[in-house]
């Protein structure tokens, strides 16, 4: 028997927040070959819907007969109102979510302490933490009521342990992880699952943000060694909804072999080389 259980994905809904690009892209395709319904959720239109697109042919080349609804809808989390309106939005017969996947979330800049700009500072936390936390508890009320439905939050390394020059964006992923883990001991003796994903090191767009578009000083992070992609990811979160009904992954701590820490990091080459 197979370790991995497609058919338990089929049919499902799954909202993905973040979804016009990496790790969110990545497992909007990964869930629609899987056979599952897709509500994705971006403030980039065109980005979304070529997202979207993608799905749905991954979708019918996959041959699964079930699932392949897409909706693509144009949201910023870090704005309540539209989290508000979020259902006005999304067609009747996919309001019944079963995963939700919270994975929008940036970092900017690298400013110390004392030199951060204020609206760095709220931007990062209206998104990765206060936009988290309204759309899950729009959702978990939904969850309560039917007695099912899986959390699935995007945590990070930086949530584990905090660095130099990434203050800001560590207390967003500390609050993360400890909102998962109260969330997961409220619903202790209810269905519902919840998991937080943290990565280390994964080449997205990610760091092309956090230098505010300079890709050479992005590059450089990645420099001498072999990091996650996005598919890697993706691969994490699918497998974590995929797994039978009386088993939770709480948490998925996932590295690139080079890497032990935030700041431990092997750049020699001398690691694992990519398949």
């Amino acid at each position: 028997m197979s370790v991995f259980n497609a058919s338990r994905l089929l049919g499902k809904t799954v909202l993905i927040t973040g979804a016009s690009a990496g790790i969110g892209a990545a497992t909007a395709v990964l869930f629609a070959k899987a056979g599952s319904n897709l509500i994705l959720l971006a403030r980039r239109a065109d980005a979304l819907q070529a997202v979207a697109n993608a799905a749905a042919i991954a979708h019918k080349e996959s041959g699964v007969q079930s699932g392949g609804k897409i909706a693509s809808i144009q949201l910023d989390v870090s704005d309540k109102a539209q989290i508000a309106a979020l259902w006005d939005k999304v067609p009747a017969d996919l309001r019944n979510v079963d995963i939700l996947v919270n994975n929008a979330g940036f970092v900017k800049g690298v400013e110390r302490v004392g030199d951060i700009a204020s609206e760095d500072i709220e931007t990062m936390f209206a998104t990765n933490v206060l936009g988290l936390i309204s759309l899950t508890q729009l959702l978990v009320k939904d969850f309560k009521a039917r007695n099912a439905g899986h959390v699935i939050n995007l945590g990070s390394v930086a949530g584990r342990e905090p660095y130099p020059g990434g203050s800001i964006y560590c207390a967003t992923k500390h609050a993360v992880r400890a909102f998962s883990g109260a969330l997961l001991r409220e619903l202790y003796n209810t269905p519902i699952r919840v998991t937080e994903i943290q990565p280390g090191l994964v080449e997205t767009e990610f760091s092309i943000v956090r230098f505010r578009g300079d890709k050479s000083a992005a590059d450089k992070v990645y420099d001498g060694l072999v990091p996650l992609t996005a598919q890697d990811i993706a691969e994490e979160i699918v497998w974590a909804a995929s797994r039978p009904p009386h088993v939770n992954l709480a948490e998925v701590f996932i590295l690139p072999v080079a890497q032990a820490t935030p700041v431990l990091v092997d750049r020699t080459g001398a690691t694992i080389t990519k398949e």
